[in-house]
């Protein structure tokens, strides 16, 4: 069955959000799908997902954002979801140090596909004195594990929260079309040039906040 105008894309790229719970991952993938922020958010039971297209180089690309339980006793249940992910949010609390000592990635590299792009992000930066991981200290457990992007997020104040998906949205797209331009010996698109930049760190965005369950 022909999708309807609305529905068509050219790309589908599923991205999972993973992390212990209370990190934030809920409030990030609303934030992200439909600029929401929730301050009495649930923990996720199994997994949850939402959508959202953007254009990516004159392409139509629909992220399915899949927000996975943090809790330890459902790893064995979401573990299922890996796969068929391109992309991965690896999530902690900047405030609570075992959030960002115990990150999954073990986890995700256990279950997912060995080409999935991974982003980590120290979430919650809106508790400035609060916080408890220090952004070096991030910064050299991603250069350490290579392959990681990084960057600093608040749900709550949508600082950088575009800038994470769009940018894991972008390596995404990038592998695929620098494949596709390496074996037609075509120039690959500019999108190439920001993407590969790995260690994204700091910057704002300027979205507007909407109260929790808002149009």
């Amino acid at each position: 069955m022909a999708r309807r105008a609305d529905e068509e894309y050219d790309y589908l790229f599923k991205v999972v959000l993973i992390g212990d719970s209370g990190v934030g991952k809920s409030n990030l993938l609303s934030r992200f799908t439909r600029n929401e922020f929730c301050l009495e958010s649930k923990s996720t039971i199994g997994v949850e997902f939402a959508t959202r297209t953007l254009q990516v180089e004159g392409r139509t690309v629909k992220a399915q954002i899949w927000d996975t339980a943090g809790q330890e006793r459902y790893r064995a249940i979401t573990s299922a979801y890996y796969r068929g992910a391109v992309g991965a949010l690896l999530v902690y609390d900047v405030t609570k140090p075992t959030t960002f000592e115990q990150v999954w990635l073990k986890e995700l590299r256990d279950h997912a596909d060995s080409n999935i792009v991974i982003m980590l992000i120290g979430n919650k930066t809106d508790l400035k004195h609060s916080r408890a991981v220090r952004t070096e200290d991030a910064q050299g457990f991603m250069l350490r594990k290579k392959a990681l992007s990084f960057i600093e997020t608040s749900a709550l104040k949508a600082t950088n929260v575009e800038k994470a998906f769009q940018t894991i949205l972008c390596l995404r797209f990038t592998g695929i079309i620098s494949k596709k331009s390496l074996s037609s010996d075509e120039p690959a698109p500019s999108v190439i040039k920001e993407a590969v930049k790995h260690i994204v760190v700091g910057g704002s965005e300027a979205n507007t906040k909407k109260p929790c369950c808002s149009n």
